[in-house]
């Protein structure tokens, strides 16, 4: 690492549902905020069914002081929703957000029509200028809905094209996976910065779910180890520091601008790691 090269961290949660989540994230956030971070990020859920929610957590988190970017996806809104919560986020000096296609939730079907994220990156551009700092999706391992690897390669590009500044990708567990995407990333063309997106491990079937529908590989020699440790949560939570902050290691070492934690509103083990990588001072 060199030690004069900004490390950026951010943090990512999802909008609680209970009024029990929501005291636990405002307890979870203040702990994270001591690591430092450059910013947190807070998701949107299918078809903007969170929308109302995240602004909430959003402007609230941005009177608190902190520097949080909401996740943004067109869904169901039309363009004077869109442009009204826009200039919500503007007004209560919100400078970053993450531009994302989005899902549908589920039996939309084909009754919307899904809004791209070059799309929505060039409708932001067009109406707000630079005022924001716009985040994209990117995919080291590919978008499970992609043709092909390269076609992947150039649909990321086309969101940079559009006016986005920067990436986080999906996480993933095999850096390889990244140094071999971000050499075909150059090779493209795409200059912007590409942050990978790190899991910390807390429940593995949890984990091999949500991996096997977003298709991230959780290599099989992991797979078979966190397997072993069955119902002993303080030996896989154990292993889970050990091997991502390896992982963070290698990726920081070989040229990784930054790490993007999906903290699943947990405080644990993200400190650990980050604690471990001495990033709360960087």
């Amino acid at each position: 690492m060199n030690d004069d090269t900004h490390i950026r961290l951010s943090f990512e949660f999802f909008p609680p549902k209970t009024d029990v989540g929501r005291e636990k994230l405002i307890k979870t956030r203040a702990e994270l905020n001591a690591l430092n971070p450059d910013f947190f990020s807070v998701t949107y859920g299918a078809g903007g069914s969170t929308r109302d929610n995240t602004r909430g957590i959003v402007t609230t988190m941005k009177e608190e002081g902190l520097s949080v970017a909401p996740h943004l996806s067109f869904g169901g809104d039309d363009e004077e929703a869109m442009l009204s919560l826009l200039g919500q986020y503007k007004d209560a000096g919100i400078d970053r957000i993450v531009a994302l296609r989005g899902d549908m939730p589920s039996g939309m079907g084909s009754a919307l029509q899904l809004v791209y994220a070059n799309e929505l990156v060039a409708f932001i551009r067009k109406h707000f200028g630079d005022h924001f700092h716009l985040e994209v999706a990117a995919y080291p391992e590919i978008h499970p809905e992609a043709a092909s690897y390269s076609e992947d390669v150039q649909y990321l590009k086309g969101k940079f094209d559009a006016g986005a500044n920067s990436g986080i990708t999906q996480y993933f567990f095999n850096p390889d996976a990244y140094f071999y995407f971000m050499e075909h990333c150059e090779q493209a063309g795409i200059s912007q910065p590409i942050y990978p997106g790190i899991m910390p491990i807390t429940n593995y079937r949890n984990l091999a779910r949500f991996s096997d529908n977003c298709g991230a590989e959780i290599p099989r020699w992991v797979r078979k180890r966190l397997e072993d440790f069955a119902d002993d949560q303080e030996s896989l939570l154990a292993f889970g520091v050990e091997l991502v902050s390896e992982l963070c290691e290698t990726l920081l070492e070989n040229g990784a601008p930054g790490l993007h934690f999906y903290t699943m509103n947990q405080v644990e083990p993200v400190r650990q790691i980050v604690q471990h990588l001495g990033l709360q001072d960087a």
